[in-house]
């Protein structure tokens, strides 16, 4: 088994090689820069490790450097920016793919455009298996196994700590910020849509508190309604979550910041992911996710996605996380890793 990391130098991608040493796998390394992909090689422990110089802006190049992996794992954001370039590249080199996509809109374009196209070639592409979309999107599978058809599901993210998002996080936060300031997709009756205000200004957590939120772009909008029979998702972070994400930044300054957390800042980092779906009869079902780290997690879901697909049997074309793996399986996978869930039917509305 061959696992290609594409932008293999960044923070993310560091973590990811790290995770895919700790499971001996077979490990490519690809990017712009060789030297910083020896840098990278060397940080992780694995100088030795085959590199190959390729942008997302030379496809044959990019074609090249991927043929022969089983599966490549996308690193390089914004992926508004470069990541159908690498999606593409993919699917000619005939390699499943996944990426740490947290960019909605960028998650939609790649099911729109390139469906058929990874059909045809037998490939399979799981975008956004990160922290957050690939667990909410398992887990929204089961909570619909349970309830059946749905009037409307509430994803809502909740962080605490962590330090700081990482430079590539903020490079795409800039790409995007349009979209983030707008609040992103909804989705509704059948289509997504831009503009529709948010049914909830607040949710009570697990604890009791209640929490003023706003939308935000998160990626479960995308893929959810994609294997679950529902009429309404969005989705929701924290408001004063919003407003720092929100808050302008240039390029220069996000240059002179860190490269991203430390281990310290990130072992302390805790998150809550919640969705709330009610029936069509008013019953209300929680799905809660608990953990720590978002990058590592990240690193964990996204390791563990390319994993199974060079080993599995997943169905061709561009599929959520919940298409491509057993859910029930694949989050008790990610429970030995410190990520915990639970499904409890709360209440009937009015």
């Amino acid at each position: 088994m061959v696992i290609a990391v594409y932008g293999a130098n960044g923070y993310q991608a560091k973590l990811i090689l790290a995770e895919l040493s700790r499971h001996e796998a077979q490990v490519r390394l690809i990017g712009r820069d060789l030297q910083r992909l020896e840098d990278a090689a060397a940080q992780v422990g694995i100088p030795d490790a085959d590199r190959r110089v390729a942008g997302a802006d030379d496809h044959a190049a990019l074609v090249a450097a991927l043929t022969g992996s089983n599966v490549v794992i996308n690193c390089a954001g914004p992926f508004t920016v470069s990541g159908a370039a690498v999606v593409a590249a993919a699917i000619d080199a005939r390699v499943h793919y996944v990426d740490t996509a947290g960019e909605q809109s960028y998650v939609k374009s790649i099911f729109d455009t390139f469906a058929d196209g990874a059909e045809r070639a037998g490939v399979t592409v799981v975008p956004a298996t990160n922290d957050g979309c690939l667990p909410g999107d398992l887990l929204a599978h089961l909570v619909a196994e349970q309830t059946g058809p749905l009037a409307e599901i509430t994803v809502s993210h909740l962080i605490t700590g962590g330090g700081g998002p990482s430079r590539g996080s903020l490079r795409s936060a800039l790409a995007t910020i349009d979209a983030m300031t707008a609040g992103g997709l909804t989705y509704h009756d059948g289509l997504w849509r831009a503009g529709i205000a948010p049914r909830h200004e607040a949710i009570v957590l697990p604890d009791g508190a209640s929490v003023a939120m706003a939308t935000l772009p998160l990626c479960e909008v995308v893929t959810i309604p994609r294997h679950v029979h529902v009429d309404h998702v969005e989705s929701l972070v924290e408001a004063t979550l919003k407003a720092r994400l929100a808050t302008p930044v240039t390029a220069e300054l996000i240059e002179s910041l860190p490269e991203g957390p430390t281990d310290r800042d990130r072992a302390a980092q805790r998150f809550t992911y919640l969705l709330d779906a009610t029936d069509h009869h008013g019953l209300q079902t929680r799905g809660v996710i608990r953990g720590t780290d978002t990058y590592g997690t990240t690193a964990v879901v996204a390791v563990e996605a390319a994993r199974r697909l060079a080993t599995g049997n997943a169905a061709a074309g561009v599929l959520s996380p919940a298409q491509a793996f057993d859910p029930a399986d694949f989050l008790a996978t990610l429970s030995e890793h410190g990520l915990d869930w639970t499904i409890k039917t709360t209440s009937t509305v009015g």
